[in-house]
């Protein structure tokens, strides 16, 4: 049991042997997709020279996992979670193989690997809901809190290291070095899986259907902290994102090579690391819709400094910064979905989630090449920023409950209410 005296410390959360490994998965599996994000990157826009063709990188992984991410938050709630993740991660280990080959066999066309892409964006459907659902199971609901701290403090750390590392081997080696380094991850990530001793089973009986697979977006819509939350992070970083157009700043502004488009690719979870880092030990305290709705719009504001930057170390502070900001935003609205949502709906909700940060990552990746196709690449980051300061005053006028948030931990001790609606009274009469 854990201690109610704030005076007394907090017993550590990877007591927990099943969230220690789980964070060792993570980590390899985000270092393996971060080196194979890198190489592709690079590898598409020397072939193709253009914007666009990075944009489509987006696309293809964006448009499979929003058509089946919903089947994947289905399954997440019936089948055991942990299978989930290893039958996954093994379609990924798959996906870095192909890409060797289709380094190694010298093709030039990149369609072949859009398509690779478009079957690892299928994996990531299934994957991401079983894995935001499977870490509630791991820790007391009264952790949670710095469990979503660590959870994206190994995210961000991996997020560091990847595209560092996967510029330092497309320099040494070639996109071929980079895409062995991924695939073998991905293998050691199947081990720390298979290590893992909980399982989940069934945690939804209700029969299928239509509304069950909708359920998530119901009882997120009815949650209008998780709806302001969600649709907040969509919005700003769909808008803000300037990931996708890292290989050109890199190349054609910066004038740099892959080891600075690494670098680049980095800053933004250098900043995270630290906050969550500080928010794994010390919470975030009171007042936290407020901190959220300031910490996008800092975003914002490092977003469009970063699109106006000439010089390679400001770029790097600004990307930071941008990360810095985000994390904050990450750690409400997951502490608030985790402590919102029952055990039964949480693949559901975690999928409707998941769509939303696919379709502000992958999706905004798509955004930025367009615009930077037509516009140029400064004009598509600099307008998209503008965009998320703008998105952040209307959510904040039009979300005043979220704006209301207090104590995180509160929150996490005493679960939010669900407003009713028919979906939870007939489950409820069963």
């Amino acid at each position: 049991m854990t201690s109610s005296d704030p005076s007394l410390p907090r017993p550590s959360v990877f007591r927990h042997r099943d969230f220690r490994l789980y964070q060792l998965a993570r980590l390899c599996a985000v270092l393996a997709m971060q080196i194979e994000s890198v190489a592709i990157g690079w590898q598409v826009y020397e072939l193709t020279g253009s914007a666009l063709a990075l944009g489509y990188t987006g696309l293809a992984q964006f448009l499979p996992f929003v058509v089946f991410a919903l089947v994947g938050g289905q399954v997440a709630d019936r089948v055991d979670r942990r299978a989930i993740l290893v039958v996954c991660q093994g379609v990924m280990l798959l996906c870095s193989l192909l890409l060797l080959s289709f380094t190694m066999g010298h093709v030039r066309d990149v369609r072949f690997v859009y398509g690779v892409l478009v079957l690892f964006g299928t994996a990531r459907a299934f994957y991401a809901p079983a894995s935001a659902a499977l870490v509630p199971r791991m820790v007391p609901a009264d952790e949670l809190t710095r469990a979503v701290a660590i959870n994206s403090t190994t995210w961000q750390v991996a997020t560091i290291a990847g595209p560092a590392v996967g510029g330092i081997l497309y320099g040494w080696a070639g996109a071929a070095g980079a895409y062995v380094g991924s695939a073998s991850l991905c293998a050691l990530t199947m081990v720390w899986m298979l290590s893992l001793k909980i399982r989940t089973g069934q945690s939804s009986r209700e029969p299928l259907s239509v509304k069950t697979l909708l359920a998530g977006f119901h009882f997120v819509r009815r949650q209008r902290l998780l709806l302001g939350s969600i649709t907040l992070d969509l919005f700003a970083v769909l808008l803000g994102g300037a990931v996708a157009l890292l290989p050109i700043y890199a190349r054609d502004v910066l004038h740099t090579g892959p080891w600075g488009m690494g670098l680049l690719r980095s800053a933004p979870a250098v900043g995270a690391a630290v906050v969550a880092l500080l928010l794994a030990s010390r919470p975030l305290g009171g007042r936290a819709g407020w901190k959220m709705f300031t910490a996008v719009a800092i975003f914002g504001v490092a977003t469009l400094v970063f699109g106006l930057s000439h010089s390679l170390p400001l770029s790097v502070v600004a990307l930071a910064v941008a990360g810095a900001a985000d994390m904050v935003s990450v750690v409400v609205r997951g502490t608030l979905e985790m402590v919102a949502t029952p055990d039964d709906m949480r693949g559901r909700v975690s999928a409707v989630n998941m769509v939303c940060v696919g379709a502000s990552n992958e999706l905004g990746e798509f955004r930025a090449g367009a615009f930077a196709e037509h516009l140029g690449a400064v004009t598509a980051v600099v307008s998209g920023a503008v965009g998320t300061l703008v998105v952040v005053a209307l959510w904040a006028w039009g979300f005043p409950e979220l704006r209301r948030v207090d104590h995180l931990e509160a929150a996490a001790r005493e679960p939010l209410p669900a407003e009713p609606e028919p979906l939870v009274a007939a489950q409820s009469a069963h």
